[in-house]
């Protein structure tokens, strides 16, 4: 076992109402059938998680609190392997804050939603990032998710960590539908990247659903996908479109390696 995935689908801000098994995980789950398929011969898992409650609801951020459950369920099954939290919208804000689980070694948020800065609250913190690898993509056209947000707080970031690193996508929305295969292979790259290459069958994942009075069992989903050549880690070699010869990925990307990325 190479590293565990968990992949956070969005949410809202404020709902205590249970989400809709499919409609919640569908912003995610293509991306994790290619990454379980891209790191199945390195034995990398992939699980979605199912919140209790589709709101975040202010401090309770009950969001991020099922991203750390899920963390914390991923060494029970598992024991001390590698973990990544792969986020989109909402759940990009949870793997962020969720990203100081002592098992989280990396975390990629995708148009994270994030709260307006307020001089009468304290700012979105990112302390909890240090010694963590960080990926953030946002589009420049999301109206859902404010991309200034996204770039200040990498901003801040990057002054406590310098593995942080922002690609913002010109001209695209909320779900990087014009680019999203270069998104996920941008993705990808990083995700195995953190993933050392350790040879085990493939294992591919449940849905996990953290346990409450009414469902004290997860629902399960398997996503699966035949094995592929695993791309090489995002650290080393050309930038990640670049290198597998996709068309032009028009981005800026600050504090990357390479400076600047995406032109072929």
């Amino acid at each position: 076992m190479s590293g565990v995935v968990l992949l956070l689908p969005s949410g809202d801000q404020v709902s205590r109402r249970r989400p809709s098994p499919l409609l919640a995980t569908a912003s995610v789950r293509a991306l994790g059938r290619r990454l379980v398929r891209a790191g199945r011969d390195e034995g990398l898992a992939a699980h979605v998680v199912h919140y209790r409650y589709r709101g975040w609801n202010g401090s309770e951020a009950h969001l991020a609190r099922d991203a750390a459950w899920a963390a914390d369920e991923t060494v029970r099954r598992y024991g001390d392997v590698p973990v990544c939290l792969v986020g989109h919208g909402m759940g990009g804000r949870a793997a962020l804050r969720a990203g100081g689980h002592e098992a989280v070694n990396s975390a990629v948020a995708i148009a994270p939603w994030l709260p307006e800065e307020d001089v009468a609250a304290p700012p979105e913190p990112v302390k909890q990032l240090v010694g963590r690898r960080v990926l953030i993509v946002h589009g420049t056209n999301d109206e859902r998710s404010d991309p200034e947000l996204s770039f200040r707080l990498a901003a801040r970031a990057k002054k406590a960590n310098r593995d942080v690193c922002r690609f913002e996508v010109h001209s695209d929305g909320h779900a990087l539908h014009h680019y999203r295969d270069e998104v996920a292979a941008l993705t990808e790259d990083f995700v195995l990247g953190r993933c050392s290459a350790a040879p085990c069958p493939g294992r591919c994942g449940t849905r996990w659903r953290r346990p409450s009075a009414r469902a004290a069992d997860a629902a399960r989903d398997g996503i699966r996908g035949d094995p592929q050549a695993v791309a090489p880690p995002w650290a080393s070699g050309p930038e990640p479109d670049a290198r597998r010869g996709a068309r032009p990925f028009p981005v800026r990307a600050a504090g990357c390696p390479g400076g600047t990325a995406g032109t072929s």
